[in-house]
């Protein structure tokens, strides 16, 4: 399927119902060698396998050639999500950076909520598209994070303080407590919050209800 027609179909899907339902597929369709480790769970010191792999790949070629590259995956992730809204008839803003070893595209506009859907499940699909269409442009695997009307700073906020929380109720207790089942991006969040906290996390379970388990230190 190429990117252009993977395009009409999201566009074409937005309304609520059928988007829900298009999401899972359009997931397992570009899920495969090329994209399922990008989110790892954080390793006991807090950094992923594949943030580790990438600073190993990335030392040699400098500091100045990884910030290229990773702009360019950001400019190529932003030509394609204009042509998305283009076609599905949305205004919205694009904003390239580039954080943490990422590009980050983030998309604000008046009325993007088809664009993120319930939970957040549509947002996660059109990221794993972009993912997509910067790896056929660069022939590499993309990390890119991409962000709909501040869905994903908001939630990180939000995470952020429930590991906080949780360490704090586990250092007063004693006891280990285990939250709902999350992505590996909700769960990384998670576990830095708690190390920055001086307590111990670790993941448990099966995908796709793999979950957080706060220990005491």
């Amino acid at each position: 399927m190429s990117a252009e027609i993977e395009t009409d179909v999201v566009a074409e899907n937005m309304t609520d119902d059928v988007a829900e339902a298009a999401t899972a597929d359009v997931a397992d369709d570009v899920t495969g060698d090329v994209l399922e480790d990008a989110d790892e769970d954080a390793t006991e010191d807090g950094t992923s396998a594949d943030e580790a792999a990438d600073a190993e790949q990335d030392a040699p070629a400098g500091e100045s050639d990884r910030v290229a590259r990773l702009e360019q995956e950001g400019d190529i992730a932003a030509d394609y999500l204009e042509e998305l809204l283009d076609i599905a008839d949305l205004d919205g803003d694009l904003d390239i950076d580039v954080e943490a070893d990422r590009a980050a595209v983030s998309i604000v506009g008046a009325d993007l909520s088809q664009l993120v859907g319930r939970d957040g499940k549509v947002l996660e699909a059109l990221q794993e598209l972009t993912r997509l269409a910067v790896y056929r442009e660069t022939g590499e695997r993309s990390r890119l994070m991409l962000d709909i009307s501040g869905y994903r700073a908001d939630k990180r906020t939000r995470l952020t303080q429930l590991g906080a929380d949780t360490a704090a109720q586990v250092a007063a207790s004693g006891e280990p407590v285990s939250l709902e089942p999350m992505s590996p991006f909700e769960r990384k969040i998670v576990h830095d919050a708690v190390a920055a906290a001086g307590l111990r996390s670790e993941s448990a379970g099966v995908e796709p209800r793999r979950y957080v388990v706060v220990l005491p230190a």
